[in-house]
């Protein structure tokens, strides 16, 4: 057999990870060739260092005393003193002969060399294509790839940073600051990044917990929590770095129209009332045309998006920067922003075409004219001071409106109606950035929300009393949503997503299991850092009318953040601009690779397609469907009404972060051992708890929404979905359950109300491995109303060593019939000599704990009467002693094959019970179960017991009406009076039919035996003595009671006997034969004949011919019957008789389901 080698051998010490920290024994020793199991010659320099390291490695002798150096033809060997060397050893036996004692097991336990060298060559994989540890094949050639390098500054803290960095902060963050107040901003801010800090911790220890390979947060989840969670959060993921993409395409586009060219504006309105759906329609043009360049980009080459994102940080980063040094000189020197109030009233900086805050102004004529077109001077009433000239030597003084006072009043007269509040009310005008010296903050501090439609007011100033409504046709600044501290929570959260940046791009990094937690975390701190006093700055150097202007009106259309920005605000409106493009390029190139590995995962069928991609492996139709659900977030087309939805696909993310940490850390999974050791589930559960709270706070609905889509995806691939086996922590969940469960089970008995079916269905497999009474299981599901426990069970006849593989057939087949009728449960396939005694260690062993089975079903034995061998119906009763013995109860269906099927309801009908001794209440309460059935619904039920001449009928049909009412059981009531009667020849015939047929079974085997003891004289005239004593079976199978009793002596005893007891052992056998002349001749028939059938056997047989009349007569059109199953004599010689007097009582009866009960009570009056 060919052997396989393998070899490690790294030239330094240093390049086995964490050996040079904690060896330094060997890192002195660093240009040493290490080899694991190699049959390369030894350098004869240093012979004994290549000893040591081959018995090392091989783990056979590593001590130079039990082992020595030959050397001949150029080449040693090393030969050890415990084998006999002196014909030469062969290469391969000297290659193993120190692992010779697990020779045999090398193709399934492999050396430890060979499986170091196989995670030496690991590289980390592309999640989803394969599972990484069947991605290596023998034999196949692999291109030489480069190693890694990226560090935890380049690979985790900067992507993180500008993933987290988004269009949130410039856009909204002031607005939040201003509705919210200064106090409450910090209040959402930091449980925000609480959130995302808490949730950081919990993804450190999945990462660090094992190779984590390229798939990111997606292949935490689901490795963690299993495939049907990994999927539904993997979606939810998707989804929400979909629509992200588009949140920032939309916040691209809102600066681009808002900021940059305004008049690129394709749709305009000419009434204020419309001006926010034009708005919106141009933000759906330019947002599809803005997103299909982006795709178009992403679908050329990554490696453009890859090389411009640098860039785009660069942006985030200056334009931070440049807030930060605008909040410090505006201490000194605050930028020039007038904003223009009326009253306490903000007004619009757009309808201000003259720049004029006054109502009036005074013009100076130096010629009086109609017209003014000469030279003149103004004033305004407000204070407002315009360019003088000089005076003519008579000057006239005229009051002249501004462009506000027509936006208010009817007409550009002095004398005109006006609005209220207008005349009321005069102007002023405000610094809009007072600057961080100037105590604005105060003001700034507590919130402000506003409903849709109401007008930006400062509290401050002073206004009338007597205000009016206003109309949205005047000037003034207005709320365009109504706020809330919820609404702030859904918008402020996407600024704080982009944590799994780092674990993303895990593949591509050095050491991901330490950059992982470090780069995360720093980024988490100083995005907070950022965050939190952005709030401060804001609130301290911002007027609070600025704040809580979403789109800048006040200051003339300048974004509000810019305003505080130094030198100029076109360093924020150019910086936000291009990292908006970036964070919406980096999402959609993002996003179709995730689905892809969803896809490639082949958990959730209906996605295979996206799986599939260009020749270098690009995910062009994940890319495509990507495109497709952004333009659906594009044509929602307002940044307020996006970001509530990604975030509630990201808060559940990161809940089922939070939710594997806590899981795996509580269960004490054994493969749970962090490197990463800050994290405890306290604060897993913490996170867990933010992360739903934070869910429902920001918005109720779309929080159902996405746990019901989510819920929709787990529960499709749970029924549809390709069966993983990831090793995850619910499957650890669900075990620790179980053992609680089991272990709370087994405190006590079950009361009789918690009682129900736990079932072992007993199966026989044909030689074929086919069931042969698949109808068994049928009625089992049928049964299962009760909610039990299910087990099906089947014995393989023969030895476990040689049999295994049969009985991993048999439970597949048994497996494969369960799936089919959809009966949920569990498979249990014995292998044993015997089949009763299969069986037998079956009921025994079964279960586990309180879920023990308490019910058996059977088959009936068909054919008994023909069949030559007693095998069958011995087994039979033999099951019966043991379920009886165990205490269980047991159902045996006769006539299986005509039960009805799953897909066959009864349409009509009855279900009659013959309740003739109480064992439990089993009669009255399987009926109610099989009604529970779609095929058993609409049959009724009837109720039928037995009175005997003593018994009064009328009062026994109360009291079982009675006893069905209290039982909540709606049934017809019916008692048969059975009469004293004389036994019929009818019944004396067939109890002597019975006899003879079973004696005449008998001769006919002694008869075989006598042929066989013919054959055997020939060979051995000596063994006359052994052959009285050989029995009518060929093994034990009849062994009884009377088997072990001596034999009587005489011949007259065995005739008492016989006439006692009409059934043959072995022993009466060869007393009969030994005072007879001959088993088989006509006189042994003659005298067989003319025995009197036992008085017992024909009173059991009248019993079971009166029943039979009765219950055929009342029940023949019945579509089941149930009747109680006499138990097996105490005398084993009497098994053959016992399956005749069966017979009698279910001749003629279609199906019939004999019921015996377990001895204890399964049915209660009481609730």
């Amino acid at each position: 057999m060919a052997s396989v080698r393998f070899t490690v051998t790294p030239t330094k010490a240093e390049d086995l990870p964490g050996l040079s920290d904690t060896s330094p024994d060997i890192s002195s020793r660093s240009g040493a060739r290490v080899r694991f199991g190699s049959r390369e010659s030894v350098n004869r320099s240093d012979p004994l260092s290549e000893v040591s390291g081959v018995g090392t490695a091989g783990g056979g002798a590593d001590t130079p005393e039990h082992s020595s150096v030959e050397q001949g033809d150029g080449n040693s060997k090393i030969s050890s003193v415990y084998i006999n060397n002196t014909h030469g050893v062969d290469d391969d036996d000297f290659y193993d002969r120190n692992l010779a004692l697990f020779e045999e097991e090398m193709d399934t336990r492999p050396k430890v060399s060979s499986l170091l060298n196989r995670l030496a060559n690991y590289t980390n994989l592309t999640q989803g294509a394969k599972e990484h540890e069947e991605a290596e094949s023998i034999g196949e050639k692999k291109k030489a790839s480069k190693s890694p390098q990226m560090g935890t500054f380049m690979g985790v803290y900067l992507p993180c940073l500008q993933n987290i960095f988004g269009v949130i902060l410039f856009l909204r963050l002031t607005w939040v600051v201003g509705t919210a107040g200064v106090l409450q901003g910090l209040c959402i801010v930091f449980i925000c990044c609480c959130c995302t800090m808490l949730t950081a911790i919990s993804m450190s220890a999945i990462a660090t917990n094992g190779v984590v390979p390229a798939g990111g947060a997606y292949f935490m989840i689901s490795r963690s929590l299993g495939p049907e969670f990994g999927g539904a959060v993997g979606l939810c993921f998707y989804l929400g770095t979909t629509f992200a993409g588009a949140m920032y395409i939309l916040g691209a586009i809102e600066i681009l129209l808002m900021y940059i060219a305004p008049k690129a504006a394709i749709f305009e309105s000419k009434h204020p009332e419309g001006e926010g759906a034009a708005m919106l329609n141009n933000m759906r043009v330019y947002g599809s045309i803005c997103l299909l360049l982006m795709s178009l980009l992403v679908f050329v080459g990554v490696k453009y998006v890859n090389k411009l994102a640098s860039i785009f940080l660069a942006c985030v980063i200056v334009s931070i920067v440049s807030i930060y040094v605008g909040a410090l000189v505006s201490a000194f020197k605050p930028p020039q922003f007038q904003v223009c109030m009326l009253g306490n009233r903000t007004i619009s900086g757009h309808e201000i075409d003259d720049s004029k805050c006054a109502k009036t102004i005074q013009l100076q004529i130096k010629e009086p004219s109609e017209r003014v077109d000469a030279n003149f001077t103004l004033t305004s009433e407000n204070g407002t001071v315009g360019p003088t000239f000089d005076p003519s030597p008579m000057p006239a003084l005229v009051e002249k409106t501004t462009s506000i006072w027509k936006l208010f009043c009817q007409g550009p007269e002095l004398n005109a109606s006006c609005d209220k509040y207008f005349s009321s009310n005069n102007f002023s005008e405000i610094e809009g950035i007072p600057g961080l010296a100037s105590g604005i903050i105060s003001e700034n501090l507590w919130s402000a929300y506003l409903s849709k439609g109401d007008v930006v007011e400062k509290g401050s100033l002073n206004s009338s009393l007597d205000a009016h409504p206003a109309s949205t046709h005047q000037p003034y600044v207005f709320a365009d949503i109504t706020t809330s501290f919820t609404l702030l929570v859904g918008i402020f959260f996407p600024s704080v997503t982009g944590i799994m940046a780092g674990s993303n791009r895990s593949g591509d990094l050095k050491d991901a299991q330490r950059s992982i937690p470090i780069g995360t975390i720093l980024a988490i701190i100083t995005t907070s850092i950022v965050y939190l006093t952005s709030v401060l700055l804001f609130g301290a150097c911002i007027e609070g009318v600025v704040l809580r202007d979403k789109f800048g009106d006040s200051v003339k259309g300048n974004l509000v953040v810019g305003t505080l920005a130094w030198p100029s605000p076109w360093v924020i409106v150019i910086g936000s601009f291009f990292s908006t493009c970036g964070a919406g390029l980096q999402s959609l190139t993002g996003a179709p690779r995730l689905l892809q590995a969803i896809a490639k995962d082949n958990i959730i069928p209906f996605l295979r397609v996206f799986g599939h991609g260009k020749a270098n492996g690009e995910p062009t139709w994940a890319l495509l469907l990507t495109a497709l659900i952004a333009e659906l977030g594009i044509l929602i087309a307002s940044l307020d009404l996006v970001a509530p939805i990604l975030t509630m696909f990201f808060l559940m993310c990161y809940l089922f972060v939070n939710l594997a940490c806590g899981l795996q850390t509580l269960l004490r999974t054994p493969n749970w051992r962090p490197r990463f050791s800050y994290y405890h589930w306290t604060l897993s559960f913490l996170g867990m708890t933010i992360c739903l709270a934070l869910m429902f706070i920001s918005s109720w609905y779309y929080a159902i929404v996405a746990m019901v889509i989510a819920g929709m995806i787990y529960k499709y691939i749970e029924y549809h979905g390709a069966e993983k086996e990831w090793g995850d922590g619910i499957r650890g969940l669900s075990l620790s359950a179980a053992r609680y469960a089991l272990l709370r089970l087994e405190e006590g008995p079950p009361h009789t109300k918690n009682w129900r079916p736990q079932v072992l269905v007993l199966l026989k497999l044909d030689e074929d491995a086919h069931v042969k009474s698949p109808r068994l299981l049928t009625f089992a599901s049928q049964l299962k109303a009760g909610k039990g426990l299910t087990i099906v069970g089947t014995v393989v006849s023969g030895n476990f060593l040689q049999s295994y593989g049969e009985a991993l057939a048999a439970e597949q087949t048994l497996k494969h019939l369960m799936d089919k009728e959809r009966v949920k449960g569990f498979c249990q396939c014995i292998v044993a000599q015997k089949p009763r005694e299969g069986i037998s260690h079956m009921i025994q062993s079964s279960g586990l704990g309180g879920m023990k089975p308490n019910t058996v079903v059977m088959g009936w034995p068909h054919a008994w009467r023909q069949s030559e061998d007693p095998q069958s119906w011995k087994t039979f009763i033999n099951t019966v002693r043991v379920t009886t013995a165990a205490h269980l109860a047991l159902l045996v269906p006769k006539n299986i094959s005509l039960f009805p099927s799953n897909s066959e309801p009864c349409t009509e009908g009855y279900i009659d019970v013959w309740w003739i001794v109480h064992d439990g209440g089993m009669l009255m309460l399987l009926p109610f179960l099989l009604r529970q059935h779609k095929v058993w619904r609409k049959c009724g039920m009837r109720i039928f017991t037995v009175a005997q001449m003593e018994d009064n009928s009328i009062q026994m049909k109360k009291d079982l009406a009675t006893f069905l009412y209290h039982l909540r059981i709606e049934a017809e009531v019916e008692v048969v009076e059975m009469h004293d009667s004389d036994i019929s020849a009818y019944t004396y015939e067939r109890t002597l039919m019975m006899e003879q047929r079973s004696q005449m079974l008998r001769q006919m085997r002694l008869s075989k035996s006598d042929r066989e003891r013919e054959a055997q004289l020939v060979k051995d005239r000596n063994s006359m003595l052994r052959l009285t004593s050989i029995g009518s079976d060929d093994d034990d199978d009849t062994d009884g009671g009377e088997r072990d009793r001596p034999a009587s002596g005489g011949g007259g005893s065995s005739e008492h006997h016989r006439r006692v007891q009409m059934t043959w052992t072995k022993e009466k056998t060869s007393q009969y034969r030994a005072t007879h002349s001959g088993c088989s001749t006509p006189e042994g028939f003659r005298d067989m004949l003319s025995i009197r059938p036992d008085h017992s056997n024909v009173r059991r047989m009248h019993t079971a011919v009166k029943l039979n009349e009765v219950i055929v007569n009342k029940s023949h059109d019945a579509r089941l019957v149930l009747l109680n199953m006499p138990g097996p004599p105490r005398n084993p010689d009497g098994d053959e008789n016992y399956m005749e007097f069966l017979e009698v009582l279910t001749e003629g009866l279609e199906r019939v389901l004999l019921v015996r009960g377990g001895g204890s009570e399964v049915i209660t009056i009481y609730s």
